[in-house]
């Protein structure tokens, strides 16, 4: 994407009123929606959160399927959930929202018990040991978000990373976590949720071309 697209899709971004975009300070000194996301979408939904959401086409589906929920995509490439966020706009979807933010921040970003749900869609598996602390589903990533989840609250690992997929199912499983669904193979195994049969990503449309398996893990954290 060339520059002058990204600079014209941030200008947007900052017209639309589903996208918040807070600084890093606003957020650690105490951010106006953390454990009030109510005042955002006038309602007390349930809320869904997707974390490294690209260009929203999960937190879109989700937001579609689920009326009667509140979905936010969380991405740091604001050029990228432009895409969602227009979408959101165009179809006139009252309960999406987009944050421009990064996601170790996420436990600042809203309060305990306040979330029903997270959905990791496609996370940089960080294969390198000495980029362990940077993958999505490490031990501390799970804390911040057990923390903002209800007792419980639903977490969704989707990828196409067979690393990402054992080293997450090994972790849960050492830590006593109870893994509800797992599932290497989506498409060729039966018994995964429609939600991820269904809704499909830009990237995973590129994968299953290319013959790669799409793996699912759905588990409680406690």
């Amino acid at each position: 994407m060339g520059s002058k697209n990204k600079l014209k899709r941030f200008k947007e971004n900052e017209t639309f009123p589903n996208v918040i975009q807070p600084t890093r300070k606003e957020v650690t000194n105490g951010f106006a929606y953390q454990g009030n996301w109510k005042a955002h979408f006038k309602n007390d939904h349930p809320i869904v959160l997707e974390l490294g959401c690209g260009k929203g086409e999960y937190t879109i589906g989700l937001a579609k399927r689920n009326p009667h929920k509140n979905f936010i995509g969380i991405d740091i490439k604001g050029a990228r959930f432009w895409r969602g966020a227009k979408t959101a706009l165009e179809e006139e979807l009252s309960n999406v929202a987009f944050l421009r933010t990064q996601i170790e921040l996420v436990d600042l970003l809203f309060g305990k018990n306040e979330v029903s749900e997270i959905w990791i869609t496609f996370p940089d598996p960080q294969i390198k040991y000495k980029r362990t602390k940077h993958r999505m589903t490490n031990a501390a990533f799970l804390e911040k978000y057990k923390r903002i989840l209800e007792p419980q609250g639903l977490m969704h690992l989707k990828t196409d990373s067979e690393f990402m997929h054992g080293y997450t199912l090994g972790l849960l499983h050492g830590l006593g976590m109870d893994v509800i669904y797992a599932n290497h193979d989506v498409y060729k195994n039966e018994g995964s949720p429609k939600d991820v049969l269904e809704i499909q990503t830009f990237y995973e449309n590129q994968y299953l071309e290319k013959g790669k398996p799409i793996t699912y893990i759905q588990f409680r954290i406690h």
